[in-house]
């Protein structure tokens, strides 16, 4: 069998041509940086604060870490491709970014599931909270996690080092999209179609189902069992992580189910947004017990400093 004729590079131009496109650039330096900040300062005060090493913000860690890397596997390489004009990527240097792109974003659905596990056991079954989640329990469940996001995206790379990519090399998106990639090869990419059916169903569908399905098990729960106050009270610790879902997957969502009638340069931006947008607001959302971890920080300081000029 004759060894697939592969590209020597790829050409990414989803963005070029969009009328305006200097602003969205400038906007995307922007969310980066806050991105990059409000995860980083998320994750440092989880480790120096004792009061945030529960089970949850295991979780909530993992989803930092996540959003960073993924910021930082995304963003500088998009603006290095459109805003300074270098669209020609060496064919393993894409397949790399095709892999780091997928494991990060795909990751970011699977926090939240763990989030929402979270949520579930904490208001249906809060008498066994203590010992159905346990740092142990939530680490297994997240490094399970990361072990079928990893082994799912060099699949996804292994079918594309197979294909022969001996008609065009330009890729209608804004990094290397395995979609996109697998369309331009002249060969049988049957494999590679069956992934990218099976893809979308296993990072968004299921995640998406078995969330919607623990808040429909946690509502019916408080409307058994608590007053109206209690539900309220209950239902706050669960607003965080709805807008973290509906700020995630609501968008995708539209795009995947109306792929046909949307404009490719409204499917771009809506998408690449998508992947950029939740990383700078998921430590925002997190405000009211990250304010109270440095508010007890700065307290502890005051007072050492107070101590030791007495």
């Amino acid at each position: 069998m004759s060894k697939p004729s592969q590209s020597a590079y790829f050409i990414v131009s989803g963005l070029s041509g969009i009328p305006n496109i200097k602003y969205y650039y400038v906007f995307l330096l922007f969310v980066y940086f806050f991105s990059v900040l409000g995860n980083t300062i998320v994750m440092a005060l989880i480790c120096l604060d004792r009061n945030l090493r529960t089970p949850k913000y295991i979780a909530v860690f993992n989803l930092a870490f996540t959003d960073l890397f993924a910021s930082s596997a995304l963003v500088p390489k998009v603006l290095d491709i459109f805003l300074f004009n270098h669209p020609y990527i060496p064919y393993s240097d894409c397949l790399t970014f095709l892999f780091f792109c997928y494991t990060c974003l795909s990751m970011q659905s699977f926090n939240l599931v763990a989030l929402a596990y979270d949520r579930l056991v904490a208001i249906v079954f809060p008498l066994h909270y203590q010992v159905k989640v346990t740092h142990r329990s939530m680490s297994s469940l997240i490094g399970s996690f990361w072990l079928f996001d990893i082994i799912a995206n060099f699949i996804a790379v292994g079918l594309i080092t197979r294909l022969s990519i001996c008609e065009s090399v330009v890729i209608n998106s804004y990094f290397c999209d395995h979609g996109q990639i697998y369309r331009l090869s002249c060969n049988d990419h049957f494999p590679n179609y069956v992934l990218s059916c099976l893809y979308p169903v296993l990072i968004y569908w299921l995640p998406i189902v078995f969330i919607l399905l623990s808040y429909f098990c946690i509502i019916v729960t408080l409307a058994k069992v608590a007053t109206v106050h209690q539900g309220l009270k209950a239902f706050k610790t669960c607003i965080g992580h709805l807008l973290l879902v509906a700020i995630y997957f609501i968008p995708v969502l539209i795009t995947f189910t109306s792929m046909e009638k949307i404009d490719p340069n409204t499917r771009i931006i809506n998408l690449s947004m998508t992947s950029v947008f939740p990383p700078m607001l998921n430590p925002i959302i997190y405000t009211k017990e990250i304010k109270e971890s440095v508010k007890k920080l700065f307290k502890i300081r005051r007072q050492s400093k107070i101590a030791v000029r007495i």
